[in-house]
């Protein structure tokens, strides 16, 4: 594992879905993790014992999906219901943020409950990441706009690509557009071999992965580390 004596100023936030994942992450000395569940379905929310465990287990921040159901982002009353209570209860839980989104039917950003989760978020001192149904909507610019000024700290993107590398130039341009008001997060496809090119191409001081090795389903510690190494320190 790479020794990291030097103070960090690039974030790496691992994206773990089991208690292995929490583990690696704990070891590689990463600052943040996004917790979920169930990765092969794009990611849903994971169950109270799991964000419990999370809690005992990392003591660095903790990031948490908010997302109901596999599929799209367009929500029912009783499935928006179901997230404000998962952002109260991940609160609760001592976690530090939420990542969460939902979109019209049309791919705009649900502005009414968009503003709804920010409230919530804010009443409970958590950091908001809107996730990626950003790279579903039907206008990226106005989607930005929207989110900051609805007060987002962050997008998790990858640019409206498969990957976060192919995605590198429009990640570029929101970055420009976004212009220190509000992260964008790259993510998606991030490995060992492209981490260090998708920071430099994009501009981005943050980036997203679930940082596994070879044919894993968990993190990796000495994934994690590296990536940190290669975007703070190559």
């Amino acid at each position: 594992m790479v020794n990291l004596h030097m103070v960090l100023t690039k974030t790496v936030e691992v994206c773990c879905a089991d208690t292995m994942s929490v583990m690696a992450a704990k070891k590689a000395g990463a600052p943040r993790i996004e917790l979920c569940s169930a990765l092969p379905l794009g990611g849903v929310t994971p169950s109270s014992g799991i964000v419990s465990v999370a809690r005992s287990l990392f003591s660095g921040r903790i990031h948490v999906l908010i997302r109901p159901r596999e599929g799209d982002f367009v929500y029912n009353d009783s499935e928006k219901e179901a997230m404000l209570r998962d952002i109260a209860h991940m609160a609760e839980a001592r976690c530090e943020g939420v990542v969460a989104g939902a979109l019209n039917a049309d791919g705009s950003v649900d502005y009414d409950f968009a503003a709804r989760i920010a409230r919530e978020a804010r009443r409970n001192k958590l950091s908001l990441t809107f996730h990626r149904a950003f790279d579903v909507c039907s206008d990226r610019s106005e989607a930005l706009e929207t989110l900051v000024s609805l007060g987002y700290d962050r997008i998790l993107t990858s640019g409206g690509a498969d990957n976060a590398l192919d995605g590198a130039d429009e990640l570029a341009r929101l970055n420009r557009q976004a212009a220190g008001r509000i992260i964008i997060l790259p993510g998606g496809g991030v490995t060992t071999r492209n981490a260090g090119d998708i920071i430099k191409a994009t501009g981005a001081t943050e980036i997203h992965g679930s940082c596994r090795a070879g044919g894993s389903d968990s993190s990796d510690a000495n994934v994690i580390s590296t990536i940190m190494h290669i975007i703070n320190y190559e």
